[in-house]
């Protein structure tokens, strides 16, 4: 999956980006106050973006 993509996703649900990390940037889902690290890599597998949705509470 493409990072662009999944970042949609996100700010699409609610999530707002929290802060910019190293290698990382921080976003958090304010309804259930969960934070998850998203990789800045240009493309990652499926199963990683999969468990960032599922951990932040995004079907």
């Amino acid at each position: 999956m493409k990072r662009d993509d999944l970042v949609r996703q996100l700010l699409a649900a609610g999530c707002v980006l929290l802060r910019h990390g190293g290698r990382h940037d921080i976003y958090i889902n304010p309804r259930s106050g969960q934070k998850q690290p998203v990789p800045r890599h240009h493309e990652f597998e499926e199963a990683l973006a999969r468990h960032i949705l599922k951990f932040l509470g995004i079907n």
